[in-house]
């Protein structure tokens, strides 16, 4: 009889709620018993549907007690939405009923507040399992080194492994992969390679994620070089470059401004029998935005749409930020209505990019009304979003104000990352303040934030305008002790000063003989 009442319940669960929820109140009436199994069963079906709500209610209706379970799969749900407060009721409920969290409730929960940047509630989370005397395994420890990589506190991530390690808990390829992509991140590729080495030693697998992170960390820095080379070790190691890898080396190149040369590797994939993903093609309608070729950015959105490859936001973002950096206003707001008559919801960066845009043109006023609209529909300012109206205001020298939106950042829970403390030291060096920049640098390592090769390089030129020669070859100095490549712009900086080391004529080339082979002819 029980499995019949099952079979039929789990049936009209996959199809129509509304009847198996009246089904179960059917049972209780004629006193038929069924399990918690079968419930739980029920409302996985529900939350797989996206039906939270409706599980919810499910499970309030008390048809018999939930268990553990039961609110795991509640909370398997509600992590992807971007609603904290579903979170909290689901928690204080967990607590009413004397469920204790396991590990894997607290990792579902950190992921949760990792993918949706509310990092202060996550360490809030994570300093309450250690009161609890919670062990933390490896996948809760992954996922706060992750978190933290994300917010750009590589040293704290590092202090985690550290720690993980002590306590008798072995790094997975995901652990390492975590740690490596905050690494690479924060332009800190020597130590990256390190842990490369360490996981070939130990023996594990390192992926094709892996690699792709680490070339995409070398030709963020314009080191295209290091990641053909990696992307030759990967070839020899039965990895076969993905659409994925061939959009980062072309970004690179672009970087180094060969963006004919990117726009040609970009085209050239299909030959190579690799199709085009939508990063891809997002890839080639940025070059042509960013060569104000809107002909042909738009020839290309309609081609990726012929073929069945749903743009994504950020192929509109492309959109928008070129119409702004070339001044078609007009434009970036068609570009911005169509993205939501196409069904493709704004996101915070789509909202970052208007922002920023508003910003570098000194209109604050409509960056600031940016701002309001996009709290009112639903989208959450990040960091980055609060980055771009805060590097307009030291573009200006408008420091005050550009302090004081730091100040609001923070007390909405979004802390300050290495592009916030950048545009400050900018701004600073700009209005000759050298040494309140400098004051600056000195307190990002104390946020556990790790100055980038654009954060040196401002306070170099700073120094050197002022005529401090010895305090930037200093601070050159410090920057590669630190394990901070110099780019073109940072020797460029330090030329300035009274003093040119002669290494820097004797040890640098702006391209290298590996980038050669894509050089145009």
């Amino acid at each position: 009889m029980m499995e019949l009442v099952w079979c039929i319940c789990y049936e009209k669960a996959k199809n129509d709620m509304l009847p198996c929820s009246s089904f179960f109140r059917q049972m209780v009436k004629f006193e038929v018993k069924f399990t918690v199994y079968s419930m739980t069963v029920v409302i996985d079906e529900l939350c797989k549907m996206g039906e939270f709500h409706k599980a919810r209610k499910f499970m309030d209706d008390k048809f018999v007690k939930p268990n553990s379970c039961s609110y795991k799969k509640l909370l398997n749900t509600c992590i992807k939405k971007p609603d904290f407060l579903i979170v909290k009721v689901i928690l204080r409920t967990m607590e009413k009923e004397g469920w204790d969290f396991d590990p894997k409730s607290y990792t579902l929960l950190i992921k949760r507040y990792s993918n949706f940047g509310e990092f202060g509630e996550m360490k809030r989370l994570f300093m309450e399992i250690e009161e609890k005397g919670v062990k933390p395994d490896v996948y809760l420890y992954t996922s706060m080194i992750s978190g933290y990589c994300k917010l750009g506190n590589v040293r704290k991530a590092y202090q985690l492994f550290d720690e993980m390690t002590k306590r008798g808990l072995v790094p997975d390829g995901h652990t390492y992969g975590a740690l490596i992509n905050g690494l690479c991140k924060a332009g800190l590729m020597q130590e990256a390679e390190v842990l490369v080495n360490e996981m070939q030693s130990k023996g594990i697998w390192i992926n094709r994620a892996i690699f792709n992170t680490m070339m995409d960390g070398y030709c963020k820095q314009g080191n295209v070089d290091e990641a053909l080379r990696l992307q030759r070790i990967m070839e020899d190691e039965g990895h076969e470059p993905d659409a994925n890898a061939y959009n980062i080396i072309a970004t690179g190149l672009r970087k180094l401004d060969l963006h004919d040369v990117a726009k040609r590797l970009l085209l050239s994939m299909v030959d190579r029998g690799v199709a085009p993903n939508v990063l891809a093609y997002t890839s080639l309608i940025d070059i042509y935005c960013k060569q104000g070729d809107f002909v042909q950015a738009k020839r290309t959105l309609r081609e990726m749409e012929t073929k069945g490859i749903k743009p994504s936001t950020g192929t509109y973002n492309a959109l928008v930020d070129g119409y702004f950096k070339h001044g078609y206003f007009i434009d970036a707001k068609r570009a911005l209505i169509e993205i939501e008559t196409k069904g493709v919801k704004p996101n915070t960066t789509t909202y970052t990019v208007l922002i920023d845009g508003y910003s570098k043109q000194g209109d604050f006023v409509r960056a600031k009304k940016t701002l309001i609209e996009m709290e009112n529909n639903g989208v959450k300012p990040n960091t980055n979003t609060y980055t771009a109206l805060i590097d307009g205001y030291c573009q200006k020298g408008m420091m005050n104000e550009a302090y004081k939106l730091r100040n609001l950042m923070e007390s909405k829970d979004l802390i300050a990352n290495v592009y916030t403390y950048t545009s400050l030291v900018h701004g600073e060096c700009k209005l000759g303040k050298v040494d309140d920049a400098l004051k600056l640098l000195n307190e990002m390592p104390t946020k556990g934030l790790v100055p980038n090769v654009v954060t040196y390089t401002a306070l170099i030129s700073g120094l050197s305008k002022e005529g401090r020669s010895g305090e930037a070859i200093r601070l050159y100095n410090q920057m590669i002790e630190a394990g901070v490549v110099p780019d073109a712009a940072a020797y460029s900086a330090l030329s300035n000063a009274s003093i040119m080391p002669r290494f820097l004529a004797d040890n640098w080339s702006s391209k290298g003989p590996l980038a050669n082979d894509y050089h145009e002819t």
